[in-house]
C-alpha cells in the first residue's frame, strides 16, 4: 500500500478491528484510509455486552482468556490504552485484575442430588486413557473430517473429564476430531486445572466494555472510518495472472444501493462466516425466534468467492446443520443480592473467583458463571448480573417439560432453581434474556483443511479473510486470539510487512507440563 491506497474492512468484529489496529501500528497505514463496513448498529461483532438495568443486560457469550496462551491478542493490547486505568494499557490491566481476582472453582460439576461432584480424578478407565492419547498423537491428515465418537468410545463422554471439558470449551460428542485434538495441545496446560479452571483469565468488565471498546476508541483516535448499518452483498472482482482482484464492493445503506471502488493498490478483508449470524433474543416472556439461513448475512459473499474458486473454501461445511452447531445463552440481572448470597455459600467462591458451574444431569447440560461484579460499567450498587449457557436446548427440560428453545426466561430461570433447589423468590426480581444461537459452534463443524482458506489465499492479490473460518496451523477456533492472530497474518502479508507474528506457544513440548497432564490423566 501506498499512502494513497485505501483498506476495507467488511464486518465490524475483533478481527476487522485488530486488522485495522494492525496496519496502523506496523504498517504505517493512515486511519483515515482505512473503512469499516458494518451491517449493524454496534462495532464488536460477538465481543458483545449490552443492557441497562431497567431493560436487563445481554451478552450473548464470554469467550474464555488466558495469559498462557493467546500470544497475538496480548501483543495487540500492549499498544492499546485502558480506558479505566491512565498510563496502562490493556494487557497490564487485565494481568493486575487477575492477580486480585484468581480462578479457583470449588463447584465445577454439581449432579442430580444438589452434590457438589468430586473432581480430583478424571474418571478415565484405562481404556479412556489409550484412546484420549492415541487420539491427542494422530496426524491431522489421518484424523480428517472424523468425529470425535470416530475415536472414543461411549464411556468416555460420562467421564467427569469430558463434562468439565466440553462446557469449558463448548465441544459437543459429533464436533470435529481434528478441532478437539488442536484444543488438547492448546490447553495441555489447562488439563492438569481443568477442575478449577486456574488458567482463565477474565476482564475487568464484559470483553466488549473491556476489549473492544478501548481498542474502537484507539481506532477512532487514529482517524479510521466507520460506515455502520450497511450491509456488504458481494464483491465485484477480476481475474488478473490467475488471482481474483476484488474491484469494488456492493453494498446498501438506508435502503440505498451503492458501489464503492476498490483501485489497484486497495486492499479487502473480509470476515467469511460468523458464529453469531441469525442469533435472537427473547425474554421474560418469549423466547428467542427461531431464525435460520435464510436469516443470515454473513455466509453469501464468501458463497459466491467460494463457488468457482476451491482456494476460498467450502463454507457448506459448516452452515448446513443447525442442528449441530446450535445452543443457547442467557444473561440474568438481579435487582436483589438473594441469588449471589446463596450461590456464595452453596460453591465456596465470591463471585468473579470461581468459574462455571455445570449441572452434569440437566438434559439440556446447563452452566452458569457469576462474574465479578460490577460486569458492565455504571452497573449501579445493588444490581448483579450473571451469564448461563446450555449445550442441548433441543431438549425437553428437568423441571420445565419444554425444550429449552422454547422457553422464555421465567422458565429458564425456573429451571435453574430446580437443579440448585432454590426457592423462585431468590429470583423474585431478576430479568432473564434469553439468546438463541444456530450457528454458535459451526466452526467446530467436521472439515477437511482445504474447506477453510487461508487469510490470504494463494489465488488472491488483494483480498483477505479474517474469521474464525480460516485456516490457520496449530491454532484453536472459538477464542479472540484466533480472530486476532488470523487478522496479524492477513495484514502482514498483504501489507509486505517484515516483522515477526508471536508464535503458537508450544505448551504441548513442555516436559513439565507433559508430566502435570499425565498425573492428571491416571489419577
Amino acid at each position: 500500500m501506498n499512502n494513497s491506497s485505501k483498506a476495507y474492512l467488511i464486518g465490524g468484529g475483533i478481527g476487522s478491528l485488530a486488522a485495522a489496529a494492525f496496519m496502523i501500528r506496523d504498517g504505517g497505514v493512515l486511519g483515515e484510509n482505512i473503512t469499516i463496513l458494518e451491517s449493524a448498529s454496534l462495532l464488536g461483532g460477538s465481543l458483545d455486552g449490552a443492557g441497562l438495568p431497567s431493560g436487563g443486560y445481554s451478552m450473548r457469550g464470554g469467550r474464555m482468556l488466558t495469559t498462557d496462551n493467546y500470544e497475538c491478542t496480548w501483543d495487540l493490547f500492549r499498544s492499546i490504552p485502558s480506558l479505566l486505568n491512565a498510563g496502562k494499557t490493556v494487557f497490564e490491566e487485565t494481568v493486575e485484575f487477575n492477580e486480585q481476582h484468581q480462578s479457583n472453582c470449588m463447584a465445577r460439576l454439581v449432579d442430580r442430588r444438589r452434590a457438589k461432584v468430586p473432581v480430583h480424578s478424571m474418571g478415565f478407565s484405562m481404556e479412556d486413557r489409550m484412546e484420549l492419547l492415541r487420539l491427542s498423537e494422530e496426524d491431522e491428515v489421518n484424523l480428517g473430517a472424523s468425529r470425535i465418537t470416530d475415536w472414543l468410545s461411549p464411556a468416555f463422554f460420562r467421564t467427569e473429564f469430558w463434562y468439565m471439558w466440553s462446557t469449558t470449551f463448548a465441544f459437543q460428542p459429533w464436533h470435529s476430531a481434528v478441532e478437539f485434538r488442536r484444543y488438547l495441545h492448546r490447553f495441555l496446560l489447562e488439563f492438569s486445572r481443568i477442575e478449577t479452571l486456574a488458567g482463565v483469565k477474565r476482564t475487568i468488565f464484559n470483553q466488549y466494555d473491556s476489549l473492544v471498546m478501548p481498542l474502537l476508541s484507539w481506532l477512532q483516535m487514529h482517524g479510521v472510518n466507520f460506515v455502520m448499518d450497511c450491509t456488504v452483498t458481494k464483491l465485484d472482482h477480476k481475474k488478473e495472472d490467475n488471482q481474483l482482484v476484488v474491484t469494488g464492493i456492493q453494498c446498501q445503506r438506508s435502503g440505498v444501493r451503492e458501489t464503492l471502488s476498490v483501485h489497484e493498490d486497495d486492499v479487502v478483508f473480509l470476515q467469511n462466516g460468523s458464529m453469531t449470524d441469525a442469533s435472537s433474543l427473547g425474554s421474560m416472556s418469549s423466547a428467542p425466534a427461531k431464525l435460520e439461513k435464510a436469516d443470515c448475512k454473513s455466509w453469501a459473499i464468501w458463497e459466491d468467492l467460494a463457488k468457482d474458486q476451491p482456494e476460498f473454501g467450502n463454507p457448506a461445511v459448516f452452515n448446513s446443520s443447525i442442528a449441530q452447531s446450535n445452543w443457547e445463552s442467557f444473561t440474568v440481572t438481579l435487582m436483589s443480592p438473594d441469588f449471589f448470597d446463596q450461590m456464595k455459600e452453596f460453591s465456596g467462591n465470591e463471585a468473579g473467583t470461581g468459574g462455571l458451574v455445570t449441572f452434569k444431569d440437566s438434559n439440556w447440560l446447563m452452566s452458569i458463571v457469576l462474574a465479578h461484579q460490577p460486569h458492565f460499567p455504571r452497573q449501579p450498587e445493588g444490581v448483579q448480573a450473571f451469564w448461563g449457557y446450555s449445550l442441548f436446548p433441543d431438549r425437553v427440560g428437568n423441571f420445565v417439560a419444554k425444550s429449552m428453545e422454547d422457553c422464555n426466561g421465567e422458565e429458564i430461570l425456573q429451571e435453574l432453581c430446580g437443579h440448585l433447589r432454590f426457592e423462585m423468590l431468590t429470583v423474585a426480581t431478576a430479568n432473564c434474556i434469553p439468546c438463541r444461537m444456530p450457528y454458535i459452534t459451526s466452526m467446530f463443524m467436521p472439515r477437511l483443511r482445504n474447506d477453510r482458506p487461508l487469510p490470504v489465499p494463494c489465488c488472491s492479490k488483494n483480498l483477505a479473510f479474517v474469521s474464525q473460518f480460516v485456516e490457520i496451523a496449530d491454532d484453536v477456533v472459538f477464542t479472540v486470539e484466533y480472530s486476532v492472530r488470523a487478522a496479524q497474518l492477513a495484514v502482514y502479508e498483504l501489507l509486505h510487512i517484515d516483522q515477526v507474528i508471536p508464535a503458537v506457544t508450544p505448551n504441548d513440548k513442555s516436559l513439565h507440563a507433559k508430566f502435570e497432564a499425565i498425573l492428571k490423566a491416571f489419577k
